[in-house]
């Protein structure tokens, strides 16, 4: 078995206000796939997912601790530490699983809910073990399938420039967080500073992974 991710571009990242009046920070959308290639060449079989999700919604969801990270974690288990957001729905829809979550407010929830503040477009990530068999060329997800969450929080292009905006202007929502020290900004500052016009985009993410690799 292997660490399988699989990112989904067709969820939103809304912003709604409760009764408080306060913003609530939630994910609605497609979190899983099946009977379908995938952008990384795989197949997850309609039966394999169904009875994967049956059991994540009893042993996680109906328990509250369906939890989900910032990032591409490079193991199977949940780091509590690093969870931003917790799943709260998983459902079939045809051959898709719908999928709802909600931000939290943890450090991580924090950083989500900054960048997306300042525009930055984020997708999820489903993350599982699993062994693959070849039928006819192509990659079937075998039934051993563990769900380890359903959805990661993932960044597009745009998260990088969302990331240093906040720390070239000292948002709240970057010093909140507790892995991120003085030294650490005043250093990402002056990258940016120093980086010449056609070098800025390759700064910029090179100092977002070193952020998220902090975390």
């Amino acid at each position: 078995m292997k660490l399988i991710s699989e990112e989904v571009t067709q969820s939103e990242f809304l912003i709604e206000q409760n009764d408080k009046g306060q913003k609530d920070y939630k994910i609605k959308g497609i979190f899983l796939q099946s009977n379908i290639k995938n952008r990384n060449g795989r197949i997850y079989p309609k039966e394999v997912l169904d009875k994967e999700v049956t059991r994540y919604n009893k042993e996680f969801i109906n328990k509250k601790r369906a939890f989900g990270e910032l990032g591409h974690p490079d193991g199977p288990t949940v780091n509590l530490e690093r969870v931003s957001h917790m799943i709260t729905k998983l459902y079939p829809d045809g051959n898709n699983f719908i999928g709802e979550a909600k931000i939290m407010n943890t450090p991580y929830g924090k950083i989500v809910k900054g960048l997306i503040d300042e525009g930055a477009q984020l997708g999820v990530s489903s993350r599982g073990m699993g062994s693959l068999i070849n039928r006819g060329g192509k990659n079937y997800v075998k039934d051993d399938f563990y769900l380890a969450t359903a959805a990661d929080i993932v960044a597009d292009p745009s998260a990088p420039d969302a990331f240093v905006e906040g720390i070239m202007e000292g948002k709240e929502w970057v010093w909140e967080n507790g892995a991120l020290i003085e030294k650490d900004i005043e250093a990402w500052r002056m990258e940016i500073y120093k980086a010449k016009k056609f070098e800025l985009d390759e700064k910029k993410l090179k100092v977002f992974e070193s952020f998220l690799k902090k975390l």
